[in-house]
């Protein structure tokens, strides 16, 4: 019975480490986090009312996607993404994305799609009522699920890790000013042009969908230099 409660404390930390990294990640995309700060765990941990431990544990998740650096008896750098690197992950995205999306509007089936139509229209929906983790979240899953209908796993994981990489900077701000709404409600008329079987205009769309994800992301570092209301970004340490 001791072994079973150690494993079931094994298995809260994990989970308590796993919502801290969330929670940071939700914080470097909206803005909070700012690109070149340095922030430690113990200031972080009260933020979250929590032990360092955990707070620590998640940081180091993230130095492993490359979204911070630890600074040696100082805590940890939020990366900075430079415009090379953001065109250098569009390109691999869009290398990989649209002819997969082609190949799946001919071979998935009509119900298969289907099936996203719910992601779509709740990414949509989030963009709407100003979601933004919800918004993040869905945005996701639908982009990751429909990829997964080619039945190649490592392509879905290589995605993954490039939508990592290529966070959104000060996204709050262009939620506040609904740019992210058209962004939205592409993924219905992607979904719309697979489920008509038209491969090349679902091709087409996708591009254009990186390619607008992409000014997001140009927009979102050049508003990230402030808050979302203007203002320095008050969590700085």
């Amino acid at each position: 019975m001791g072994h079973l409660k150690a494993r079931n404390l094994v298995t809260a930390h994990e989970r308590l480490r796993d919502q801290v990294a969330h929670a940071l990640r939700a914080a470097l995309i909206s803005g909070e986090l700012r690109p070149g700060e340095v922030y430690s765990a113990p200031t972080l941990a009260e933020d979250f009312g929590i032990s360092a431990t955990p707070v620590r544990e998640a940081m180091l998740d993230l130095a492993r996607e490359g979204l911070v650096e630890p600074v040696r008896n100082k805590g940890f750098r939020i990366t900075e993404v430079n415009e090379r690197d953001l065109d250098q992950y569009t390109e691999i995205r869009t290398l990989i994305e649209v002819p997969t999306v082609g190949r799946i509007t001919k071979t998935a089936s009509k119900a298969d799609l289907e099936a996203l139509r719910p992601i779509a229209e709740e990414i949509v929906r989030a963009a709407h009522d100003h979601d933004l983790i919800g918004y993040l979240e869905a945005d996701r899953r639908f982009h990751l699920s429909l990829l997964a209908l080619a039945g190649n796993d490592r392509l879905v994981d290589t995605v993954g890790e490039l939508r990592k990489r290529s966070r959104l900077y000060g996204l709050t701000a262009l939620d506040q000013r609904g740019e992210l709404i058209p962004s939205a409600e592409e993924h219905l008329e992607l979904l719309e042009l697979m489920l008509s079987g038209d491969a090349e205009a679902a091709e087409q769309c996708m591009t254009r969908h990186l390619g607008h994800v992409r000014s997001l992301w140009a927009k979102g570092k050049a508003d990230g230099a402030d808050g979302a209301d203007g203002e320095p970004t008050r969590r700085k340490r």
